[in-house]
C-alpha cells in the first residue's frame, strides 16, 4: 500500500511503537520495497518469490524466515502500513477531536495513484480493504475514548467499524472522481460527519 516504503510514510511521534529489531526491519522493507517496485512492472500473479529475491538481492532462506510466500509479504507490508496510518494522530499527539488522519492518508495515497492502481489490477483489493478497516476501526475506536464519547462497548465498537467504512468509501470515491478537492477538506468533511452524527 505504501508505494514508497523510504519516502512515503507518516514520521515517527515520540510515542513509540514496540520496536523490531533493526536488521529484520531492513530485510522486511527490502523486501516489501522490492516486490512494490515489481508491482509497478507486471501484474502480481506474474511475480514469483524468486522475482522479489533478485530485486532485493535476499536469500531465499532469510525470505522464509520472514515470510511464508509473497502474498503473506504483501498482506504484512499493507498490515504495517495501516498500522502506522492509522496510529499517526495518537503517536503525534493530536487534539481528540480529530479521530482520523484522512488529511494524511489522502495526501499519501494521491501521490501514489500509479501503485493504487497496480493495486487493483492485482485483485488482492478486498484484503487491501478488510485490512485498513480493521486497523483504522481500532484507531478510531481509541480516538472516540480520547475524546470522551460516552457509549455502550458494543455500540462504540460498530460506531468505530462505521466509521472506519465510511472512510474508506470517501477515499474510493475522491479517487475516481479524479481528487476533485484537497485532503484538508476531505478531512474537514469527515469530521463534521463524525461529531454530527455522535456529538460529543
Amino acid at each position: 500500500m505504501s508505494g514508497n516504503h523510504e519516502a512515503k510514510q507518516p514520521a515517527q511521534a515520540s510515542a513509540k511503537p514496540p520496536k523490531i529489531d533493526r536488521r529484520i526491519r531492513r530485510t522486511r522493507d527490502t523486501l516489501g520495497g522490492a516486490l512494490v517496485r515489481l508491482m509497478h512492472e507486471k501484474p502480481f500473479d506474474n511475480i514469483t518469490v524468486q522475482d522479489v529475491l533478485d530485486r532485493a538481492g535476499v536469500s531465499r532462506t532469510t525470505f522464509y524466515t520472514h515470510y511464508r510466500d509473497k502474498d503473506d509479504l504483501f498482506l504484512s507490508d499493507v498490515e504495517d502500513f495501516f498500522e502506522l496510518m492509522s496510529t499517526f494522530l495518537t503517536r503525534n499527539r493530536a487534539a481528540p477531536k480529530r479521530v482520523a488522519p484522512v488529511e494524511e492518508l489522502l495526501t499519501h495515497v494521491s501521490g501514489v495513484r500509479e501503485f493504487h492502481q497496480a493495486l487493483i489490477a492485482s485483485g488482492k483489493m478486498d484484503d487491501v480493504r478488510e485490512l485498513g478497516l480493521g486497523c483504522f476501526a481500532r484507531s478510531i475506536e481509541q480516538r472516540l475514548l480520547l475524546a470522551g464519547v460516552n457509549m455502550d462497548p458494543a455500540a462504540l465498537r460498530a460506531c468505530s467499524h462505521a466509521l472506519a467504512g465510511s472512510l474508506f468509501a470517501m477515499m474510493e470515491s475522491w479517487l475516481r472522481a479524479g481528487m476533485p478537492v484537497p485532503p484538508s477538506e476531505m478531512d474537514a468533511l469527515f469530521h463534521r460527519l463524525v461529531w454530527n452524527g455522535i456529538g460529543r
